[in-house]
């Protein structure tokens, strides 16, 4: 988990300074994380489509709030079952 905090802090610090793209493009962001996930996580409210403009068509998401959610959703893999 610590290792996780550690490479959200270095992608945030990445976007930050203008190193990596604060806003990634949806059909990257399916392709990173797979549709399924992220249809399921703007239907739930977690993550917001931000459009460029009125006229254009391309839809961003963010980053870092995805790496965020991504990274939560795989929080059964470090809690025992009988835990659960």
């Amino acid at each position: 988990m610590l290792s996780e905090a550690a490479e959200l802090g270095a992608t945030r610090a990445l976007a930050q300074a203008g190193v990596i793209k604060p806003l990634v493009t949806k059909a990257e962001v399916y392709r990173l994380y797979g549709r399924a996930n992220v249809e399921s996580w703007v239907k739930a409210g977690l993550v917001e489509m931000h459009k460029d403009g009125d006229f254009n068509t391309k839809v961003r998401l963010e980053r870092i709030r995805l790496d965020v959610i991504a990274k939560s959703n795989n929080w059964k893999a470090y809690i025992p079952k009988e835990d659960r």
